[in-house]
């Protein structure tokens, strides 16, 4: 996961993704789709940045991930949030939500179907009757350009990280290469990250969460031009 750059995801991805447009579409789609819906659960929150700019549109939000170090940074950025360590094809949570948010891709790190399913059903468990999901996929099998390489650099308080990216296929998963060189008062200093993300057809997406019971309606642009599954209980 980003265990090797947890301190730097959001400088990085600040200048990569626009979480308050995120956000307010978000909000709009969660109030068109479940009119008066307050409580949301976000899971794999990552740092906790949509969560705290929902949190300033009215919702109340919660939110979970695997890696403890991002569960630190979004409970301290949103300390009106429950946050905690859990994984999403096995968490339990005191509280049931109007709304259970999987974005940014975080469905692809369950890497198969079987574990897809689980998250999906536990994602079920903690929703509200006609409640909403969320869910914003990975890359369907054959997208991925093999031969991109992606570097970005950010530079803030006296801190540059630069990050090269590439991407690797073996079947029905790809591997994200994350490589970074940190400068700071230290030195420069080079860390590595690997990430195993599972390839799920839009059908094989589909067929899931059917048959956990949802409603389904698909945005094939989403947030960021990799779809968006909006699920709803009947």
């Amino acid at each position: 996961m980003f265990t090797a750059s947890a301190q730097y995801y959001d400088r990085l991805y600040a200048t990569l993704k626009d979480y308050a447009w995120d956000a307010g579409q978000i909000a709009a789609l969660l109030r068109r789709v479940k009119p008066g819906c307050r409580t949301v659960l976000d899971a794999g929150c990552g740092t906790g940045e949509h969560a705290r700019l929902l949190a300033a549109d009215g919702f109340e939000v919660d939110g979970f991930d695997l890696d403890p170090a991002f569960v630190q940074i979004a409970a301290m950025k949103h300390p009106a949030g429950r946050f905690f360590e859990a994984d999403m094809t096995d968490f339990r949570a005191p509280h049931r939500y109007d709304a259970v948010l999987c974005l940014f891709s975080s469905i692809g790190y369950l890497q198969t179907l079987d574990r897809v399913r689980l998250a999906v059903r536990c994602f079920r468990e903690h929703l509200t009757p006609g409640g909403v999901m969320l869910v914003e996929p990975w890359f369907p099998p054959g997208r991925l350009d093999l031969n991109r390489v992606v570097r970005n650099t950010v530079e803030a308080d006296d801190v540059q990280v630069t990050r090269v990216s590439r991407v690797e296929v073996d079947g029905r998963l790809s591997r994200l290469l994350f490589d970074y060189d940190i400068t700071d008062g230290a030195g420069t200093r080079h860390v590595s990250e690997v990430h195993v993300l599972g390839l799920f057809t839009h059908e094989e997406l589909l067929a899931t969460f059917r048959e956990a019971g949802f409603d389904v309606e698909y945005d094939p642009v989403g947030l960021t031009d990799r779809g968006l599954y909006i699920a709803t209980l009947p």
